[in-house]
């Protein structure tokens, strides 16, 4: 049975300030999708959706694509405002995508079977795909979903605020998600969310938190669909910047008892690349795995 890997690589990288998903940073030079999809394949990933913007696919295979093609099944979708439903007006000056729910949905007719969700710009780990594998072959065909946490000083960058769904976990499950903004490093070492409150908010740095690291049976397409057809028809829809997030999703269907989710924590720890600064950790990280023979010289 097939498994999907989508891989959302669409973001306007607004913070990082270039295309950050088709960065070169591994030690051939290599972007960091590479490695999620290396990562992939070892835990049993066979298909591999990339969502990207149209425009960015010339680039994107001139930099790996046609490598990664010869290599897995390789398929692309594109997360444009073309996609949005004919009944929707979207409003004047809007230029931000509308979020990770639109943009798995811009999948829904290359997925098969049972998927995950990933960012194109985190880098997750080895174990953590396996761990993933292990929940997505647990699901039931309808009303579940899976996801695997970060402990939340294992997420954090040392060159800005950063968003985490903090989570909160019970026997196996997860049981609320709360989107978080602005989470950062304060001065005496502890980590804080300054979206509130300037002197911040504590956090507790072991809570887990969501990396958008999910998966799905085709089930979950459907209601994707519905929830963000429910998101353009409220005043949200109406706004130029709101986005309508798999987490907020998750959480909303959890409340209403529509949805219960697997969890599972890794210790793995999260690095990518949110802010320009991040690019000179990255690199080195990426390194040091070569080096201590995570990853081969040349991943393909």
């Amino acid at each position: 049975m097939a498994t999907t890997m989508v891989v959302m690589a669409a973001g306007l990288a607004s913070r990082y300030g270039s295309a950050k998903q088709i960065e070169k940073v591994g030690p051939t030079g290599e972007i960091l999708m590479e490695y999620t999809i290396h990562d992939a394949m070892a835990a049993g990933f066979d298909r591999f959706v990339i969502v990207l913007q149209p425009e960015m696919l010339a680039d994107f295979k001139e930099v790996c694509g046609d490598r990664l093609e010869k290599k897995t099944s390789v398929s692309y979708a594109f997360q444009s405002f073309d996609s949005l439903p004919d009944w929707y007006t979207m409003p004047d000056g809007r230029k931000k995508p509308y979020g990770t729910v639109p943009a798995v949905l811009a999948c829904k007719d290359l997925i098969q079977g049972r998927f995950a969700v990933v960012n194109a710009d985190d880098y997750y780990g080895p174990g953590a795909y396996k761990e993933m594998m292990r929940l997505l072959n647990a699901l039931p065909e309808r009303g579940e979903a899976c996801m695997v946490a970060y402990k939340l000083k294992n997420t954090v960058s040392d060159y800005g605020t950063v968003t985490r769904g903090v989570c909160s976990l019970g026997g196996g499950k997860m049981t609320s998600v709360e989107e978080t903004y602005e989470i950062g490093l304060a001065a005496d070492g502890s980590i804080r969310s300054f979206h509130t409150d300037k002197a911040g908010v504590p956090l507790d740095s072991e809570s887990p938190v969501s990396m958008n690291f999910w998966g799905f049976t085709p089930w979950a397409l459907e209601e994707m669909e519905t929830y963000f057809h429910d998101f353009l028809r409220s005043d949200k829809g109406r706004e130029l910047k709101s986005e309508c997030l798999l987490p907020t999703m998750v959480g909303d269907m959890i409340a209403a008892g529509t949805l219960s989710v697997d969890a599972a924590t890794t210790d793995e720890v999260w690095f990518g690349m949110t802010y320009k600064e991040d690019r000179a950790y990255t690199a080195a990280a990426l390194h040091r795995l070569t080096e201590q023979g995570v990853y081969p010289e040349v991943l393909f």
